[in-house]
C-alpha cells in the first residue's frame, strides 16, 4: 500500500478545515506556546504558516487578516502570563537533571541573551522557538520594567504572528495556477504541524519525567584557584 494515499486520506480533511476550526487551533496553541513551558515543544511557526495555507484553500482572506490581529493579542497576553510567572515564581524549577532542552545550560543561554539585548531580546525571541517561551519568564524573574516589557512584547507579536499567517496565505495563493500543487502545499504544511505537535508532546513528557535539577551553584566553584604562596617562594629561590 502506497504511503501517499494513506497520508492524504488521514490528513486530507484537515486541508478543508473551516475558519472556525483554524481559529480555535491557532489561538489555543499560540497562547500555550507563549505562556506555558509546554510551548517550548510546540511547532508555533509551522502552525501559523499552516493556518495561512489552509485558509487560502477557501479564499478566506479577511478571516486570515482578522486571525492575525486576534492571534497577535493572544500572543501578547500569553507572554504577559509568562512574565508574571517568572516575576513571582522565578525560573529555579525549570531546569531538569540531564534534560535535553530544559537544562541549566539552555537557561543560561537564554539569560545571557536577555542580559545582552534587553528590550530587543523580547522582540527577537519571537523568532527563536524555545527562547520564545523562556524569555518572558526570565524577564519577569529579572524584574524588567513591566511597561517596557509590554511594549517589547507587543512589537514582537506584531512582527511575528501576522507575518507568518499571511506568508502562508499569500504563498499558497501563488499556487492557484497549479491547483494540485496548492493542495499538496496544504497537506505538507498540516503534516509538518501534526508530526511536530506529536513529537513535541512526546519530548515534553520525556523532559518532565526527569527530576528537577536543584543542584546549588556556587560562583566560587568557577573561580580559578590561587597558586600556593610557598610553591611560589620555592620557585623564585
Amino acid at each position: 500500500m502506497s504511503v501517499a494515499p494513506t497520508v492524504y486520506h488521514a490528513l486530507g480533511p484537515l486541508t478543508q478545515a473551516g475558519p472556525v476550526t483554524v481559529w480555535v487551533v491557532v489561538l489555543v496553541f499560540v497562547f500555550f506556546e507563549c505562556a506555558l513551558i509546554i510551548g517550548m515543544f510546540l511547532p508555533g511557526d509551522t502552525l501559523l504558516l499552516a493556518a495561512g495555507v489552509v485558509l487560502a484553500q477557501g479564499d478566506h482572506e479577511a478571516s486570515a487578516w482578522t486571525l492575525g490581529v486576534v492571534a497577535t493579542g493572544v500572543a501578547v497576553a500569553g507572554n504577559q502570563v509568562g512574565y508574571l510567572v517568572g516575576r513571582y515564581a522565578g525560573t529555579r524549577m525549570l531546569a531538569r537533571r540531564d534534560g535535553r532542552i530544559l537544562n541549566r545550560a539552555n537557561l543560561a543561554r537564554a539569560s545571557a541573551f536577555f542580559d545582552r539585548w534587553g528590550f530587543w531580546a523580547i522582540v527577537v525571541a519571537r523568532w527563536v522557538p524555545w527562547v520564545r517561551t523562556l524569555a518572558p519568564m526570565i524577564a519577569g524573574a529579572a524584574r524588567m520594567d513591566n511597561r517596557r516589557y509590554i511594549v517589547a512584547n507587543a512589537v514582537g507579536a506584531v512582527c511575528w504572528v501576522p507575518t507568518l499567517i499571511m506568508l502562508g496565505y499569500y504563498g499558497a495563493g501563488l499556487l492557484d495556477v497549479v491547483p494540485w500543487l496548492k493542495d499538496a502545499a496544504a497537506l505538507v504544511a498540516i503534516a509538518f504541524f501534526v508530526v511536530g505537535t506529536g513529537y513535541g508532546l512526546f519530548r515534553y513528557r520525556q523532559e518532565m519525567r526527569r527530576p528537577i535539577d536543584d543542584t546549588p551553584t556556587t560562583p566560587a566553584d568557577d573561580e580559578p584557584e590561587e597558586p600556593d604562596q610557598d610553591e611560589g617562594l620555592r620557585d623564585t629561590g
